[in-house]
């Protein structure tokens, strides 16, 4: 079993799936959106795996923090939750964002991923509200320093005709002291308008 892969970003292969290099030899990871996009910008790449083993392929899920695979198995643990929606949910918003809907019962943030009901969001909510109170504390990566209010910045910038993946990458670039919704929203939008200003970090 993989546990961690520590290599070269050799581009993609296929919608979500990043290839790592480890000397020589190419892994096909599949990781969630938002972590692509930070791949694709580093020389070097460190991923935790898990892998699931099916009848007809061996599938490794690839995270950039101990923390997110951690959620992800978690999701995975859920009745009637496989590897492929769990990922999914992983592509909404970051750990901390999830794990507080999660935690505060709110099922309709689940249901923006495909595949995932009304019924499955209230079973994630079920079996894992109690469980997401270590989840938000011990994330301390730079996307769980990210604002609360981002899902809904995030919401905003996709009803715009932005993916959820360049809204994610303006929110990252987004300066620290700048925390109001509306402010936030306005500085994604200049972001990917290309006029990256005051607004995001120099």
């Amino acid at each position: 079993m993989i546990g961690k892969l520590t290599g070269r970003f050799a581009g993609t292969a296929g919608d979500g799936v990043a290839l790592v290099d480890v000397h020589g030899v190419g892994y096909a990871v599949k990781v969630p959106a938002g972590t692509l996009l930070l791949l694709s910008g580093s020389p070097e790449v460190s991923l935790f795996i898990h892998t699931a083993v099916r009848e007809d392929a061996i599938d490794l899920y690839g995270f950039p923090t101990q923390n997110e695979l951690n959620f992800f198995k978690l999701l995975c643990s859920v009745s009637g939750i496989g590897p492929k929606t769990a990922l999914g949910v992983c592509d909404i918003a970051d750990v901390p964002t999830l794990a507080r809907a999660i935690a505060r019962g709110d099922a309709s943030a689940l249901t923006k991923v495909f595949g995932i009901g009304k019924k499955s969001a209230e079973r994630i909510v079920v079996e894992l509200r109690d469980k997401m109170g270590e989840t938000i504390k011990s994330d301390t990566s730079p996307v769980a320093r990210a604002n609360e209010g981002d899902s809904d910045v995030l919401d905003a910038l996709m009803v715009l005709g932005y993916s959820a993946a360049e809204g994610r990458r303006a929110l990252k670039e987004i300066r620290p002291d700048i925390v109001e919704m509306r402010s936030r929203l306005s500085a994604a939008l200049q972001y990917l308008s290309g006029g990256k200003g005051a607004a995001t970090l120099p």
